[in-house]
């Protein structure tokens, strides 16, 4: 697991302990490494491998919440501490509306809890730490520098994102954590951003009130408990405000609708849709997986209507095994 350890993050960017009014080396223990095995034939492995490794923060007994496309179907989890002990972790669940996962220590991680503050309450410019795996060396003193809405091509919508800057370089679960030491939110993304004629990075940060809501589920049935959004399959882009497809799933229902990469989405049941976000709404407005989406589409000239039959992801892929 080199690529957990090898790397440092610039002393620059490095947190320093008198800076904050808590004790931040006890905070980042709790911060821990985790990397996943994955089937070949798992429907996630095309996209996002077999081996994936990232981080995730203790947030009870034994409990890591982490960045769910780094557990998608994975058959084993192994939790790394900074002291080089590792411990197998379960596969406890993930959101797809949110992207948590919670994975469980199946032996003593030892660490304590770092405790949840309010997402909500933080403001553009407040300083944070990302905590990485590793401590105070492989962690970033950041800030907020952001907070709006934000659209994943995967069909993903957050209300309010979180963005910090600078950008930890290895952000997949990293734990964003406030001045009172408390975890306000769960890293996801690295993203560029244009700023006067130059562009630099930020991470996006998932805010942990929305886990509150869902946690005892997560906790009890692996999912939340209530119907799934309609899924499609289909991975798309903004353009000036139009929505154009740019993958498909080989096994969703875009691909079998026979859609195709370059087609514009111009509208939802008749209703046009103005970027990502519009779109999102729209298909979900339709009803829980398994509607029927009424799409209008424009390729090459041509503009025609076309039926997706929507599904549940959920129901393609691997369920982690029992221990």
């Amino acid at each position: 697991m080199s690529a957990l350890t090898e790397w440092r993050v610039p002393p620059a960017h490095q947190p320093r302990p008198g800076d904050y009014g808590f004790d931040l080396d006890h905070v980042l223990s709790s911060v821990v490494g985790l990397h996943s095995i994955i089937p070949p034939d798992a429907f996630s492995a095309e996209t996002l491998g077999t081996e994936r490794a990232g981080n995730g923060v203790v947030i009870d007994d034994g409990l890591v919440l982490t960045i769910g496309y780094l557990i998608t179907e994975a058959d084993s989890v192994w939790l790394h501490r900074a002291d080089g002990r590792v411990i197998e972790g379960h596969v406890l669940g993930f959101d797809f509306m949110t992207g948590f996962g919670l994975v469980q220590a199946l032996g003593r991680l030892d660490l304590d809890p770092v405790p949840l503050g309010s997402s909500a309450t933080t403001r553009i410019g407040d300083s944070v730490v990302v905590g990485g795996a590793g401590g105070r060396t492989r962690s970033v003193a950041s800030q907020i520098v952001a907070k709006q809405e934000f659209a994943g091509y995967w069909e993903y919508l957050l209300d309010e994102a979180v963005f910090t800057n600078p950008a930890h370089p290895n952000w997949g679960g990293t734990g964003l954590i406030n001045t009172n030491g408390e975890l306000i939110g769960i890293g996801s993304l690295q993203l560029e951003r244009e700023r006067e004629s130059s562009s630099d990075h930020v991470n996006m940060i998932v805010p942990i009130d929305l886990l509150k809501p869902i946690m005892d589920d997560l906790r009890r049935f692996g999912r939340v408990n209530k119907p799934a959004r309609p899924w499609l399959g289909m991975f798309s882009t903004e353009i000036d405000n139009r929505v154009v497809v740019i993958g498909v799933s080989g096994k969703g229902p875009a691909a079998r609708a026979e859609l195709k990469t370059g087609d514009v989405i111009l509208a939802v049941k008749g209703e046009k849709v103005r970027g990502l976000a519009s779109f999102y709404r729209k298909l979900w407005a339709l009803g829980s997986a398994g509607v029927d989406v009424p799409l209008t589409v424009h390729h090459q000239g041509v503009t025609f209507d076309v039926t997706v039959a929507s599904t549940d992801r959920s129901r393609l892929l691997k369920t982690p095994p029992l221990h």
